[in-house]
């Protein structure tokens, strides 16, 4: 790693700039966190840890620790230099009241204070305050222990003293607020897939977290190999063919200011392309320049190589494709000032990068190459296998074209289409069966609502090569009804529906469907992921009578809460024993006629529309690319060649499951 530079502190109450207040974020806080779903209430911890680790950027942290509490709230701690507390020059209020009272206010836009910063909007620990019903400050400064408590965003009492001290950090402990969130419960999991992440790319921090609720785990993320650590995760359920190679340089962006650059890549015998990339430590899931700058050297090294080595041996034509063929790359960019684009503002567009990664690639992947014999020659046979693999995809992809199986004008006999042609106003369901799929053709809106019934399990595509994809008949009748194109040659704006929503029962075989068809999007149509046009339908798992209502319920909670709302209507006491559901899903007490659905098959089309398909009334839950480093450790855990690690992962992940059919 780099040699660490003592850094000059120069974070003071005059670092702190101020550009906008509080006021709307209560009353529209979905434009701040995304929105107040689970995916919002999560946010608010990442933007307390991205204080710290920005902290740990300036060379001034380098442990954090996160707990989630009995009382439901969360802790974030580190031991940088604490949020300044003295009167802030133009505000003429403690700093610590402005920082945690006002939006776009922080050391981010000071440049002597944090040279680099993934929070750039400064909405963060100000957001985290006014969207938590209480807030509680502690700063270790200047000798002293400082604390303050605020309530929904205000403060409740002046900054007090609460002792002396030789140490230095910041503590923040929130509340979220129940009035705004969905749901104000943690979970474990979701939180510390981001804080595994921030410790691969900080090797010098060491994250801790700790849950104290029942049953709670603890544990300790810290990795010294830094992207290395990273890369050996992400492929450890593959077969490795060499060891990742790490390369580490800087160069000097348009502005003057120094961008640090580090790639780290290895290869496996898949066929598909893992590569994650990062900016300030936010994942950029539509790449951008630092992405190019990488793919273009890439291509132009191995290609030099192979002419200047190879060049007798080698008879076919090798493109940037081949060469990421098998390939799993993380790249890591520290920039002064980012620039984002694309559709979820997670692009970088910054031109200079480009070029700076461009050059540090080339440079230390040639030396490489030439001082690591063995793994150029992995590297080479593996871009060869995929060339000829190529050609012949590209023979079948030729045929398949011929027969005009991919054209939009030649749509599956099978497909139920819609009657309105404007893509955004269209979807298409994705149905397990021919059974739920006769249902849903009778009970669907005809006028924008498709259906495409699809039999048994298709291909798992992520163990198999691109022509014996485009062979699979399930895939092929996929890629007509969307019509837009496959792979390299896949353009999300040819789509013919602006939402695709995947409809499978709900047991063991449903998820593996989901899973398959995931897969599928993930490696050869992942712009409409990106996007945000594919979807999980959500049908239901009970249906519960009382006289002439229906009522259903999607959970467990949900059963129980619809059938204690009957019972108190109805002025009848239940005892907590009799509640009790049996084993099978069914019961019948107190004139409530309670049953289970085992399949959609089940369900008569007036019944699948309003639970499953009434815009109306229906549950979606929208496939995203924000997790993308645990996305692809899980599909490659799920799909790849090794049976151990996936029993593992079930095993471990059972006691979150529930209605496990087998």
């Amino acid at each position: 790693m780099t040699p660490k530079i003592k850094p000059v502190d120069n974070y003071t109450e005059d670092s702190i700039k101020i550009l906008e207040g509080l006021e709307a974020v209560r009353k529209r806080p979905a434009m701040y966190i995304g929105d107040i779903g689970e995916r919002g209430l999560h946010h608010l911890i990442n933007e307390v840890v991205d204080n710290s680790i920005d902290e740990a950027l300036a060379g001034f942290c380098d442990t954090v620790k996160v707990k989630f509490h009995a009382d439901g709230s969360c802790s974030v701690e580190d031991n940088g230099r604490g949020i300044p507390v003295g009167l802030h020059p133009t505000k003429k209020i403690p700093t610590l009241e402005v920082v945690l009272c006002t939006l776009h206010a922080g050391g981010k836009f000071d440049k002597d204070s944090y040279k680099v910063s993934g929070g750039l909007h400064g909405v963060g620990v100000s957001c985290v305050n006014a969207l938590s019903e209480k807030t509680i400050a502690i700063i270790k400064r200047d000798g002293k222990i400082h604390r303050q408590e605020f309530h929904e965003g205000a403060p409740v009492a002046p900054i007090e003293v609460i002792g002396d001290t030789t140490e230095t950090g910041t503590y923040i402990q929130f509340y979220p607020d129940p009035t705004i969130f969905k749901s104000v419960e943690f979970k474990l999991m979701k939180a510390v897939d981001r804080l595994r992440e921030l410790a691969f790319l900080n090797p010098e921090i060491s994250i801790s977290y700790e849950d104290e609720r029942e049953d709670g785990e603890k544990g300790v993320y810290h990795y010294p190999n830094g992207l290395m650590d990273f890369v050996e995760y992400i492929d450890e359920d593959n077969t490795q063919l060499m060891k990742p190679a790490l390369f580490i340089g800087s160069g000097e962006d348009e502005g003057g200011g120094t961008v640090e650059v580090e790639v780290c890549f290895a290869y496996n015998d898949g066929y598909s392309e893992n590569l994650l990339s990062y900016v300030n430590n936010i994942n950029t899931i539509e790449g951008g320049t630092h992405v190019s700058g990488f793919r273009s050297a890439l291509t132009r090294t191995l290609n030099n190589y192979i002419n200047n080595t190879y060049k007798k041996n080698v008879k076919i034509a090798i493109t940037g494709d081949d060469f990421r063929e098998g390939l799993t790359a993380i790249i890591s960019v520290k920039v002064p000032e980012p620039q984002f684009e694309g559709q979820t503002k997670t692009k970088l567009g910054n031109g200079d990068v480009d070029g700076i990664v461009r050059t540090i690639v080339y440079e230390k992947l040639g030396i490489f190459l030439d001082d690591n014999p063995p793994a150029a020659k992995t590297i080479v046979a593996k871009a060869v296998q995929a060339a000829e693999a190529r050609l012949a995809a590209r023979k079948s992809r030729e045929l398949v074209r011929r027969k005009g199986i991919l054209e939009s004008n030649s749509l599956p006999g099978k497909l139920a289409d819609c009657s309105m042609s404007t893509p955004e106003d269209c979807e298409l369901y994705l149905v397990e069966g021919d059974s739920a799929g006769g249902s849903a053709k009778q009970g669907r809106d005809r006028r924008f609502q498709a259906i495409l019934p699809l039999k048994g399990k298709i291909l798992n595509v992520h163990k198999a090569k691109v022509s014996k994809v485009l062979d699979n008949d399930e895939v092929k009748t996929i890629l007509t009804a969307i019509g837009a194109g496959f792979g390299e040659d896949f353009d999300p704006t040819k789509s013919r529906y602006g939402k695709i929503i995947l409809m499978a029962d709900a047991d063991i075989d449903g998820s593996h469907i989901r899973t398959l068809l995931l897969t599928l999007f993930f490696r050869y149509m992942r712009e409409l992921i990106i996007n945000g046009n594919l979807y999980i339908a959500q049908p239901p798992l009970y249906k519960l009578k009382k006289g002439k209502k229906e009522y259903y319920a999607h959970s467990d909670e949900e059963r129980d809460e619809i059938i204690a709302q009957i019972l108190k209507e109805s002025n009848v006491k239940i005892s907590k024993e009799d509640m009790k559901v049996a084993d099978d899903g069914t019961q019948k007490f107190h004139g409530i006629a309670l049953s289970r659905f085992k399949g959609l098959g089940e369900m008569n089309p007036d019944q699948l529309w309003d639970t499953t398909m009434n815009p109306e009334t229906r549950t979606l839950l929208q496939v995203s690319m924000e997790d993308a480093a645990q996305s692809a450790k899980v599909f490659q855990t799920l799909m790849g060649d090794k049976v151990e690690p996936r029993r593992e992962f079930i095993e471990r992940n059972a006691k979150y499951v529930k209605n496990l059919d087998i």
